[in-house]
């Protein structure tokens, strides 16, 4: 698996440099970068955006962002509107030499740098030509520039920064589904926010880039405005790390307390996620369902050693007991802002009696369970009935989605069903007893090197 995986690497890294080496031939074949003096401004900029993709954010599971893009887009725009300048080649160079961060050299990695450097040079290339195609015959003459032009050359950097994160966009998701696959990446979410936040930058780049080419003493400030760039990334990916951190830590309290949820929070997790690829979800919305997934189990927190640990079946009294407990806690975290949608989706999910609504209080009150509930309630039952229990042993995956086919509970809907079924067949897992066997051969044999090692 790692050496074909490794072999994928290559394959893509070589692929994708192949096209950046294209795209810079392209490029130069249009023309010179510029004059001399424009030479100097191109390499301030340079190290501006190599900067700032050396301190770049990861703002979701493997993409990673800075505002470069504004650099870019400034760059662009600067050498569209100079005469005799080529945006295309200066936007392509400057992609070209910005992918090598430290992380890369002091892992010496080959993937990542080979396959940025095609990525970018390309991007950089296409957007150029975009920027140059738009601002043909586009002239600041001396003197004061009339507010419709300096709108309409910001305007320009707006959509060049959308078709700029698009393509970029592309050529990441694309290397990452292929060489790590989809078990391996987390849903992407709020990519509208930012897009939008880069077709923002996009903006300020067509403002900072004419603004420039009209007086060149603005430089230091159109860094600082890069510098704030950098700011507002920054805290959105820390706020994006320590909403991961928590849930985390949520996950790992509610197993060191209840070892039969080892694994289960993380497989009902992926089986919401695989649903929910199959159903169309968005990356938001696959995020959201991943979290209340995490978190749909955190009310045992609050019940009773002895419920927890009982070998048999829960009587009456029990579940009762152990209902209200668990959403004492679910109404605790509802308390937490980025919680509170997961808590309600995950305190609505269970079956409840014939009389119930699907959500507690404090919570959204529905009758009929939503089609996310329905996501998690067949991920969750999946799990349970797949994987062994106190009470009983685990069985087959057909007879897993027989029983629930079976039960006429609102939350087995047919179609999240058959969705959780494709998509299973799709990557060619199967679970159940076989699957359990299988892993724990795995414990035991962890367990064993490990006593060796002691």
């Amino acid at each position: 698996m790692v050496n074909r995986r490794n072999r994928t690497k290559v394959l893509v890294g070589s692929i994708y440099a192949g096209l950046g080496l294209v795209a810079l031939i392209v490029a130069r074949l249009l023309g010179p970068l510029g004059p001399p003096r424009a030479v100097l401004i191109w390499f301030l900029f340079t190290v501006a955006y190599v900067a700032l993709e050396w301190w770049s954010v990861e703002v979701n599971d493997r993409l990673l962002q800075s505002p470069g893009n504004m650099v870019a887009l400034t760059a662009g725009v600067y050498f569209a509107l100079l005469p005799d300048g080529n945006p295309v080649l200066a936007m392509a160079l400057m992609g070209a030499v910005g992918p090598l961060v430290p992380e890369d050299i002091r892992g010496r990695r080959i993937f990542q740098p080979a396959a940025n450097f095609g990525q970018l040079a390309v991007t950089g290339a296409v957007v150029g030509f975009l920027i140059d195609l738009m601002l043909n015959g586009v002239v600041l003459a001396p003197g004061p520039v009339p507010f419709g032009l300096v709108l309409g050359v910001a305007t320009v950097g707006a959509v060049a920064a959308f078709a700029y994160s698009t393509v970029n966009f592309a050529f990441v998701r694309t290397a990452v589904r292929v060489v790590y696959g989809a078990r391996n990446i987390l849903p992407w979410s709020s990519m509208g926010r930012l897009a939008s936040a880069h077709v923002l930058m996009g903006f300020l780049g067509g403002l900072l880039g004419q603004l420039l080419l009209v007086e060149e003493q603005v430089l230091p400030l159109i860094l600082l405005v890069y510098v704030i760039g950098h700011l507002a990334l920054s805290s959105y990916s820390q706020l994006r790390e320590a909403h991961e951190s928590s849930l985390r830590g949520f996950v790992k309290t509610l197993e060191a307390r209840d070892l039969y949820t080892r694994g289960h929070t993380e497989r009902v997790a992926f089986f919401c996620q695989l649903i929910g690829e199959e159903l169309g979800f968005t990356g938001t919305q696959l995020e959201r369902i991943r979290w209340a997934a995490l978190i749909h189990d955190l009310g045992k927190l609050a019940v009773p050693a002895e419920v927890i640990g009982k070998r048999g079946r829960l009587d009456g009294e029990e579940f009762r007991q152990l209902r209200v407990q668990a959403h004492r806690v679910e109404d605790a975290l509802a308390e937490v802002d980025f919680l509170r949608p997961m808590v309600q989706l995950a305190s609505g999910f269970h079956p409840h009696g014939p009389r119930e609504d699907y959500g507690q209080k404090g919570h959204r009150h529905v009758r009929q369970p939503t089609l996310e509930m329905q996501v998690l309630g067949v991920a969750d039952a999946f799990d349970a009935m797949t994987s062994s229990r106190r009470y009983r042993m685990s069985m087959g995956q057909e007879a897993a989605f027989a029983e629930m086919r079976a039960d006429p509970s609102p939350l087995f809907d047919e179609d999240v069903i058959a969705a959780l079924e494709r998509a299973l067949d799709r990557i060619g897992q199967r679970y159940g007893p076989a699957r359990i066997q299988e892993e724990e051969a795995d414990d035991d044999r962890a367990l064993a090197d490990q006593g060796a090692r002691e």
